[in-house]
């Protein structure tokens, strides 16, 4: 028991492997919701996750939460927004997407994230971006429309835009403005945090998740959407959440958000698996210019690091 315990202590201790445990976890996400689009309701998929997360998170949380209610009543609207925008937003919008968007499309578009966290850093804290990062931006973001498009960005009219494209891009939107969030965070332990915002972002869907049970489209009680609703609230909400809160912690939020570029890369080798889905020539162009995107924000912010040193 010690030797786990300094284990993790450790391993609390490396930002980059815990960002890089976030992203494989998170990875697994998509590829869950992908396949299960067909049988289990997005809605009903994210309340149930999320509400799963908090009750086995409550017993470990809840001695914390008491200690840390004053200051996390001080960040209330921070907190609420948090809530909103990573839990209840953020997932419930994946899952609607995943019903239309492949899993590898849908990963590849959060690789836009990083950089419209920059966006949202200056919107929020004012601190401006580098001429180089909006040329990052613009980009990354050439790279999406071509992955929406499937090939074919300069007639976009020619076919039915996919919906779950749309939906895919607002929870990155969502995500983004969540990390960018993250700076505002109450000074509290990562328990008490992660306790109140998952249990509010369920709160958030409850009346949703009944709505859609009354029309009709419930959660089944099968052994498959069970082992789904397990997966998505152990790995990619206890453990994908902690290690990703910590690593921005540890790291800021502009360097722990480059790590979600390992998504497309983990997603791909588990959508080629377990779902049989293949890489496209549209996948490798748009992935090619988020790629170009991104090493051009990164090579001129190292120089201009150096430049200042």
């Amino acid at each position: 028991m010690r030797r786990m315990r300094a284990g993790f202590l450790r391993l609390y201790r490396f930002p980059s492997l815990l960002l890089c445990l976030a992203a494989a976890g998170w990875s697994g996400n998509f590829v869950v919701g992908r396949l299960i689009q067909g049988s289990v309701p997005p809605v009903n998929l994210a309340f149930f996750r999320w509400l799963t997360a908090t009750l086995v998170l409550l017993p470990f949380g809840l001695p914390r939460l008491r200690r840390d209610l004053p200051a996390l009543a001080e960040r209330k609207w921070t907190v609420l927004l948090l809530a909103l925008t990573g839990v209840a937003a953020y997932n419930t919008f994946v899952y609607q997407g995943l019903r239309t968007s492949t899993a590898i499309s849908a990963l590849l578009m959060q690789s836009v994230m990083p950089l419209l966290i920059l966006v949202f850093v200056f919107a929020l804290y004012r601190e401006r971006p580098r001429a180089a990062q909006l040329l990052g931006l613009a980009l990354s973001l050439a790279g999406v429309w071509v992955v929406v498009t499937e090939g074919r960005p300069l007639n976009a009219g020619a076919f039915d835009l996919n919906v779950g494209h749309a939906w895919i891009l607002l929870a990155v939107v969502g995500y983004a403005l969540y990390t960018a969030l993250l700076r505002r965070r109450p000074r509290v332990h990562p328990l008490s945090l992660l306790t109140v915002t998952f249990g509010l972002g369920a709160l958030m869907l409850a009346p949703f998740a009944f709505a859609e049970t009354a029309s009709g489209r419930s959660l089944p009680l099968t052994a498959g959407s069970i082992a789904a609703v397990a997966y998505v609230a152990l790995i990619p909400s206890l453990l994908c959440y902690f290690c990703y809160n910590r690593g921005a912690e540890l790291l800021g939020a502009a360097r722990a958000g480059q790590f979600l570029h390992l998504m497309p890369v983990f997603g791909a080798v588990l959508a080629f698996f377990f779902l049989g889905e293949r890489i496209r020539g549209f996948h490798l162009a748009g992935a090619a210019l988020i790629g170009a995107g991104l090493a051009a924000a990164a090579l001129r912010g190292r120089a201009a690091a150096r430049s200042e040193a």
